[in-house]
């Protein structure tokens, strides 16, 4: 992040990045530090967080019933987290939304949480959501914590899609032959929910070093 000279108090809203498996929310939220100032907060995604620590991923469904509850209150304490300071924005990498994607049953997922759908809704200001990529459309799948082939994302992407549709300021991203032009574009929605005070027109020079999606 880049340090910023603005003085004021800010009313901190919070945008989630979202997407299915492979979508290039690891090189967008790369091109977000790169180019925003320090009040612009982004989080850690709370699944990378859960798996890397070494929680069993499996086929069980009480285990993967227990990922997605464990998964939910470590973004709901990231978020608490991210609020902390002088915040403009706070990026999230997923929201607690994505856990009703993932989640393998039995019953309902916000029913295991403690919550309602439409309280979660009402968290975030705003919602990316970046598109998976087909399997011929430089779909990926070089990050090692992730397991899905290309039609298990595809499955996933829709229910993303699903999950966050009743939020009143959803932008859809689709997937494109060339990369950087998906990542502009979620760069310019990201950007007009950034103050002035805070904002930086210099996602031009990001391009130059094309981080890995």
């Amino acid at each position: 992040m880049n340090p910023c000279s603005c003085p004021i108090r800010h009313e901190r809203r919070r945008v989630v990045l979202t997407g299915g498996p492979g979508a290039g929310k690891t090189a967008v939220l790369e091109l977000v530090r790169r180019t925003f100032c320090e009040h612009v907060t982004v989080l850690p995604e709370a699944a990378g967080i859960v798996f890397g620590g070494g929680f069993p991923r499996d086929g069980s469904l009480p285990r993967r019933a227990a990922a997605q509850r464990a998964i939910f209150h470590v973004q709901r304490e990231l978020e608490a987290v991210g609020d902390d300071g002088n915040p403009a924005v706070v990026l999230c990498d997923r929201g607690t939304v994505d856990g009703w994607a993932y989640w393998p049953g039995p019953g309902d997922f916000w029913s295991a949480v403690g919550t309602t759908q439409a309280d979660e809704l009402a968290r975030y200001h705003a919602v990316i959501h970046l598109r998976t990529p087909a399997a011929d459309g430089g779909y990926d799948r070089s990050n090692p914590l992730r397991t899905e082939g290309a039609p298990e994302a595809a499955l996933i992407d829709a229910r993303i899609d699903e999950a966050w549709s009743g939020h009143p300021r959803r932008f859809v991203v689709d997937a494109t032959p060339d990369f950087l032009t998906k990542a502009e574009r979620s760069i310019a929605i990201l950007q007009a929910e950034i103050p002035e005070c805070c904002r930086r027109l210099g996602f031009e020079g990001t391009t130059r070093a094309r981080p890995p999606v």
